[in-house]
């Protein structure tokens, strides 16, 4: 039955992750399942996460590495400590509603990819109608899209800064603005909503009690722009990120060059 549902799986993982996807069957156990992988890699040389269904209500997510992956090993090695930090928190964040474990001694707070040995697995059980499209789009967002975009921090997939000409030129302002990484990168959405969920931290609206069966368009907010840093600092996702509704985002835009502050704006926030 999952196989079924391999065009809406890949849709949902390739938007969550930021990345291109390949997918395939796997029938090596009794139940089939699917093997995902970044698609610009030969799925050899890639990370694999394996979705497969266990028992009668439960998914197993895995993760291994492909049998010729030791220079994306090496390139994941080279991470800084903030994508480090990224990947750790993206996999944490799997652990609120699943079973994660580890190969030999890694630990969720300390976990490193060292060699082609690494493995971890990550059991969601009690998923009522779990091959259902809704029971499918939680556990990808729960347990394939967190493994595989910390997996995409490590290997870094996106440009560090892109040159855009912005809107504003039409009324006859020319000006060229950075937009890093960091401010397009959709692995930042799916980090912010699963470490404070998706409910506007400004005006209390969720989506999904107001409008039920519409996907969230919840919207993610950087409280301090990258652009406007004077020098690197860290980056913590639990601070430096925070989910607001399309109203209150472009309310706390409309103070340049700093926005307003969550408090500022809830300060001026009324029913």
């Amino acid at each position: 039955m999952l196989a079924a549902k391999q065009s809406f799986i890949l849709r949902e993982v390739e938007e969550g992750t930021g990345a291109a996807i390949g997918l395939e069957e796997d029938r090596s156990a009794m139940q089939t399942g699917l093997r995902l992988w970044f698609a610009d890699l030969p799925r050899s040389h890639s990370p694999i996460v394996t979705l497969r269904p266990v028992g009668l209500n439960r998914f197993r997510a895995t993760l291994t590495f492909g049998n010729f992956a030791a220079d994306t090993i090496g390139q994941m090695n080279r991470a800084d400590a903030e994508e480090v930090q990224l990947a750790r928190a993206l996999v944490a964040s799997v652990a609120h509603s699943a079973d994660v474990r580890f190969t030999a001694d890694q630990s969720l707070e300390t976990w490193r990819i060292h060699d082609g040995s690494f493995a971890l697995s990550a059991e969601k059980r009690k998923i009522a109608g779990r091959f259902e499209e809704d029971a499918l789009a939680v556990t990808c967002r729960e347990l394939v899209i967190p493994i595989l975009a910390a997996m995409a921090e490590l290997y870094g997939y996106d440009p560090v800064e892109e040159q855009v000409t912005p809107a504003g030129e039409v009324e006859g302002e020319l000006s060229i603005s950075t937009i890093r990484r960091r401010e397009r990168n959709p692995r930042n959405r799916l980090l912010a909503l699963r470490i404070h969920g998706e409910r506007c931290q400004v005006c209390g609206f969720n989506s999904e009690c107001h409008y039920p069966g519409v996907s969230s368009i919840i919207e993610v907010h950087h409280i301090q722009p990258l652009s406007l840093l004077g020098e690197p600092r860290a980056y913590d996702p639990s601070t430096d990120l925070i989910p607001l509704c399309p109203n209150c985002h472009r309310a706390v835009h409309t103070k340049r060059p700093l926005p307003w502050s969550p408090d500022e704006l809830r300060a001026m926030y009324h029913d």
